[in-house]
């Protein structure tokens, strides 16, 4: 009887199993729910819009706006408009040489004008921030074309004061995340702004920012002059061409902000969980073994990117290592990111100063989500955190005059800062001695 026992006991699933299995049905049903609400409430704002073309007097135009959800067909949107099958096909046509409408994004809009049930007198798809397709009938036909969507582009001067993160101080001046983005990768050869930045630290640039009459948020175009305060040290950086005719930054004593490598694998708010040594005590192997790279905790999912250009040589698996990224770069450096959850480059790929290449992760041997980052100069292991990155070039002697001119006309609409806190006087930085 006792063996029988054990024999059902056995049979049984173990719980933990069945936990899985119901959180994986659950998060099912939620995915369905969620794209059955989203395709109910299109169907809905399609079915109200054609009831109030039918209700419209017969030569009062209706105007009706959907929105894009996952899986919308243009011509499905159009049949239940009562539109007819040989309008939507010359609608289609008509598009066809500007526009695929398989590549409608999810959230952007579609406004349709009717003049009566099923007559279509115009679609208007905004395709991203700055052009809309519009599809318009006439006495002679149907036809489409692209137009931007009227905007105003004005340069603006801002600044601000960390209180938190980049991101949220950036924000807290009425901007988007994407300036405070801009920001960073400015002074990404100077700034870790992972570790770096401290409360009270101050940021204020001049840049071009486009306005549009949809009412749409704003769009950001060329920072033309920046300033970052880090604890008491400035960092300025001025838009100027470097010599091939590259947009690119430079001190305003002409130097260029670039360097060999990046600051950081890294673009914010990561912790350096373990420094470079020549023996450290291994969390998993339990025995004391050199750290030959520096360690950046940050949570899974965090996106790596390459810290100078190089061409790939490995991508793959890599014992202790797990996903394994390797980059060979000019003058014998090589870089490598280990424990990635993701890889994004393949073996023989050339990549770019800042291109992503993975996202942090916790494979191979790991106790938690970080990258293991390593640089190697010639077959030995350097300290990334305390090497000195050499710039690029300076602006030409040949170009200096112009350089200048342009410096001085953006530093100028700099936002002043309150008294006793300047960092420089305009007098003084304007005019520093010609490389």
């Amino acid at each position: 009887m006792a063996s029988e026992n054990t024999r059902v006991t056995n049979l049984r699933p173990p719980k933990m199993l069945l936990l899985m299995l119901f959180l994986g049905a659950v998060l099912a049903f939620v995915s369905w729910h969620v794209r059955r609400t989203a395709e109910r409430r299109l169907q809905a704002e399609t079915r109200m819009a054609s009831e109030a073309t039918r209700s419209a007097p017969a030569e009062q135009e209706v105007t009706s706006e959907l929105v894009v959800t996952r899986g919308t067909n243009f011509s499905e949107l159009l049949q239940h408009m009562d539109i007819s099958p040989d309008i939507i096909f010359a609608v289609t046509q008509a598009a066809r040489p500007l526009f695929n409408f398989r590549r409608l994004q999810q959230g952007n809009r579609i406004t349709l004008t009717q003049s009566a049930p099923g007559q279509l007198e115009s679609v208007c798809y905004q395709i991203d921030r700055d052009h809309e397709l519009w599809i318009t009938r006439d006495a002679s036909g149907i036809a489409a074309s692209i137009r931007e969507i009227p905007s105003t582009l004005r340069t603006v001067a801002l600044a601000g004061e960390i209180d938190g993160s980049l991101f949220e101080s950036v924000m807290a001046v009425g901007e988007g995340p994407e300036l405070a983005l801009r920001l960073a990768e400015i002074f990404a050869w100077d700034l870790d702004f992972y570790t770096d930045p401290r409360p009270g630290d101050r940021f204020r640039l001049v840049l071009e920012k486009r306005e549009y009459a949809n009412g749409q948020p704003p769009s950001y175009g060329r920072i033309l002059v920046a300033e970052y305060n880090n604890a008491g040290r400035p960092y300025q950086a001025v838009l100027f061409p470097d010599r091939r005719g590259r947009p690119a930054y430079y001190s305003t004593n002409g130097q260029s902000l670039q360097k060999a490598f990046l600051r950081s694998p890294l673009k914010f708010a990561a912790r350096v969980s373990s420094h470079f040594t020549r023996r450290r005590f291994h969390p998993v192997l339990k025995i004391y073994r050199p750290h030959l790279g520096t360690d950046y905790a940050a949570p899974t999912g965090t996106p790596v990117q390459a810290i100078a250009e190089g061409r790939v040589v490995f991508s793959g698996r890599k014992r202790g290592g797990g996903n394994v990224v390797q980059i060979q770069h000019a003058k014998g450096y090589a870089s490598y990111y280990m424990h990635l959850s993701r890889r994004f480059v393949r073996t023989g790929q050339p990549v770019q100063q800042g291109q992503r290449v993975g996202l942090v992760g916790a494979t191979g041997l790991a106790t938690g989500p970080h990258l293991d980052f390593r640089l190697r100069q010639r077959g030995g292991f350097v300290d990334f955190e305390k090497m000195k990155l050499p710039p690029a070039r300076p602006v030409p002697r040949r170009e200096w005059a112009a350089f200048v001119t342009e410096r001085d006309k953006w530093m100028a609409l700099m936002p002043q800062l309150a008294p006793g806190n300047e960092t420089f006087s305009a007098a003084e930085s304007h005019r520093p001695s010609a490389p």
